[in-house]
C-alpha cells in the first residue's frame, strides 16, 4: 500500500543525496522517480511542506507525520516541465502556479482524471515581463486596464445562481484581495479567491543580498509574523553555514515568538467577536494586545520586534528591566483574560454565530497539510515546535491544543488555549534562559555572532508562527550571499480551505469565517 514505505527509504531508492544540505537531506531524482513519489503521496502518511522552483528545477519538501522525518526532493527540469503534485496534494496547486509565473515552469497532468490549473496566480499582467526569475525572462508591454484579459473564475451552474464580487479594495485598513461569491439567495454555493495584488518580488529581491540584508526583507514578508519569519530565515541560514547562535539568543528568540503569538491571538479573538457584532470583546482584547505590544517595545525596542532576530543571533538583548516587565505582563494577562473567556463562553447570541459556522473537515486539513489554529481546530495537531521540534522548545513543557469540530468556535478556542500555553512558556523561558555572559574585561557581549562565515551551503527550517508552520529554504553562494531563498507562509495552505469553509453558509457569515482564518495576503504574495 502506497504511503507505508518510510520517507527516507523511498527517497534513497529514487534519488541521490546532495552534500551540504542541512539539517535534513535533499535528494535529486528524475522524472521516473518523481512520478513514483507522486504515487506514494496518494497515501496519507506524508505532508507537503512546500513546493518552489528555480530556472531549471523544481523542489518539494515533505514530512513523514508519524516519525517527523523531513526531506527535500528536487527534479531537474531542462525543458521547464514537471509532473504536477496537485492531483494528490491539492495544496500544491497555487505553489505550482507561482512557479509558472516566476520561473516559467509548467506543471503537467500526472494522475488520471487530474485537471491542471494553468491560470496565473501572482502575475496580474502588470509587470512588463513574464517569468521574471527564469534564465531568460520575456519582456512584454504591460496592457492597460482596458486591455487586461479577464481572469477566468471557475464556473458554477444551476438555477437561481448569482455572483457577488467583493474587493480587491476593502472598506477597512486591510490588504487587497478579491473574493468572487456564487450564491443562491443568501446561501454561498462557491467562493473563489484571487490574491497576488501585493506581490513584492521578494524571492527576486533577496538574490545576491547578504544574509543580514535579506533578513530585513524576510522580516517584512508579513508584518504580524515578523519574528517567526525572521527566526525561520535565520535558522535556515545557520543550518546552511553549519553554525549555532549563542545559547541565550535561542531563548530570546522563543521569548519574542511567544509574545508575538499572544498579541496576534488576542487581536484575532476580539476581531472575530466583532464580526459577530460583539464589539465589547474587540475593545477588551484590543486593550490586552496593546499591553503586550508596549511590553515588547519596552523589552526589545520595537512594538512588533521587527529586525530583532538576525542570522547568527538576536540584537539587541532584552532590556535590563525586561524580566520583571514580562513577569508582570503574564500575571496581568491571566487576571484579565480569564473573565473575558468566560464572557465569550457564556454569550448565547455570540455562540449562535460561531458554533457550526464555517466548518472545515479533518479530511481537508489533512489533504492540504494545514497547520496552526485552522488545522488544530479540525483535528490535525501538528506543531513545528514539537515535530520536528527545535530549541529551546524541546526543553520546555507545553501542550498543543486540538479540537475536532472545525468551526469558527473551535478556531477561537484553539487561540484561547494557545494564549494560555504561551503565557506558561514565557514564564518558563524567563526562569530558565541562560544568564548574560561577561567577558574577561567585564564587557557584556551581545547575543549574536560577531561575523558569519562567507561560504556556500543549503539550509531549511520549520518554525511555528501564530498562524502555523513557516518553511524557509535557502541556498548560499560561495561568498555567503543569497543565491536562492523561498519562504513559505502558513497562509498558502489555509487560504484554499476558506473557500470550503464558507460553502453552504450565508454571505453574511463570510467576514466571520474569514477572520477566523486570518490568512495573510502579504505572506503568500511573494
Amino acid at each position: 500500500m502506497y504511503g507505508e514505505e518510510p520517507l527516507f527509504g523511498l527517497l534513497g531508492r529514487i534519488g541521490r543525496p546532495v552534500d551540504g544540505h542541512r539539517p535534513w537531506p535533499r535528494f535529486v531524482t528524475d522524472r521516473v522517480g518523481w512520478r513514483l513519489l507522486i504515487e506514494h503521496l496518494g497515501g496519507n502518511g506524508w505532508s507537503l511542506l512546500g513546493l518552489w522552483g528555480e530556472a531549471a528545477a523544481v523542489h518539494t519538501a515533505l514530512r513523514e507525520d508519524l516519525s517527523g522525518d523531513v526531506a527535500v526532493v528536487s527534479l531537474p527540469c531542462p525543458d521547464r516541465r514537471f509532473p504536477s503534485l496537485s492531483g494528490v496534494r491539492p495544496a500544491a496547486i497555487r505553489l505550482e502556479r507561482m512557479a509558472q509565473d516566476l520561473f516559467g515552469l509548467v506543471a503537467e497532468r500526472a494522475v488520471a482524471g487530474q485537471s491542471i490549473d494553468d491560470r496565473p496566480w501572482l502575475d496580474h499582467g502588470k509587470w512588463g515581463t513574464r517569468h521574471p526569475l527564469a534564465a531568460e525572462p520575456v519582456i512584454t508591454t504591460a496592457p492597460g486596464p482596458q486591455e487586461q484579459p479577464p481572469y477566468r473564475f471557475l464556473p458554477a451552474e444551476g438555477p437561481g445562481l448569482h455572483q457577488i464580487p467583493v474587493g480587491p479594495v476593502h472598506a477597512g485598513i486591510i490588504e487587497p484581495g478579491h473574493f468572487r461569491f456564487t450564491a443562491n439567495g443568501e446561501t454561498v454555493v462557491r467562493l473563489e479567491e484571487r490574491l497576488g495584488y501585493v506581490h513584492k518580488g521578494v524571492e527576486g529581491l533577496m538574490r545576491g543580498k547578504t544574509p543580514a540584508d535579506a533578513a530585513r526583507i524576510v522580516a517584512r514578508l508579513s508584518g504580524d509574523s515578523t519574528v517567526a519569519h525572521a527566526i525561520a530565515f535565520a535558522r535556515a541560514v545557520e543550518a546552511a553555514l553549519g553554525i549555532e547562535p549563542p545559547p541565550r539568543a535561542v531563548w530570546l528568540r522563543a521569548l519574542m515568538a511567544e509574545l508575538e503569538r499572544v498579541a496576534n491571538h488576542l487581536g484575532d479573538i476580539g476581531a472575530i467577536c466583532n464580526d459577530a457584532a460583539f464589539a465589547f470583546m474587540l475593545a477588551e482584547m484590543g486593550q490586552l494586545r496593546e499591553v503586550v505590544l508596549r511590553a515588547a517595545d519596552a523589552c526589545f525596542g520595537h512594538r512588533l520586534m521587527m529586525d530583532r532576530v538576525v542570522p547568527g543571533g538576536v540584537t539587541p538583548d532584552i532590556a535590563e528591566s525586561g524580566r520583571g516587565r514580562l513577569t508582570d505582563l503574564t500575571a496581568e494577562l491571566r487576571r484579565r483574560f480569564a473573565p473575558l473567556v468566560a464572557i465569550y463562553d457564556g454569550k448565547a447570541s455570540l455562540n449562535d454565530r460561531t458554533v457550526s459556522t464555517g466548518i472545515v473537515s479533518t479530511g481537508l486539513v489533512q489533504r492540504f497539510g494545514a497547520g496552526g489554529y485552522v488545522g488544530r481546530a479540525s483535528g490535525r495537531g501538528l506543531d513545528a515546535r514539537r515535530s520536528p521540534g527545535y530549541a529551546p522548545y524541546t526543553d520546555l513543557d507545553f501542550e498543543v491544543p486540538v479540537l475536532t469540530e472545525g468551526d469558527v468556535n473551535a478556531r477561537v478556542w484553539i487561540r484561547i488555549r494557545e494564549v494560555e500555553q504561551s503565557l506558561s512558556l514565557i514564564d518558563q523561558i524567563l526562569r530558565r534562559m541562560p544568564g548574560v555572559p561577561r567577558g574577561p574585561d567585564g564587557i557584556v557581549p551581545p547575543p549574536v555572532l560577531p561575523r558569519l562565515p562567507e561560504r556556500g551551503g543549503e539550509g531549511m527550517a520549520l518554525v511555528e508562527s501564530f498562524r502555523g508552520e513557516i518553511m524557509t529554504w535557502v541556498r548560499l553562494a560561495g561568498d555567503g550571499t543569497i543565491d536562492r531563498c523561498h519562504p513559505r507562509d502558513p497562509s498558502w495552505f489555509q487560504w484554499p480551505l476558506l473557500e470550503a469553509a464558507i460553502e453552504g453558509n450565508i454571505v453574511a457569515d463570510f467576514p466571520l469565517c474569514n477572520k477566523s482564518f486570518n490568512g495573510s495576503y502579504s505572506g503568500q504574495d511573494l
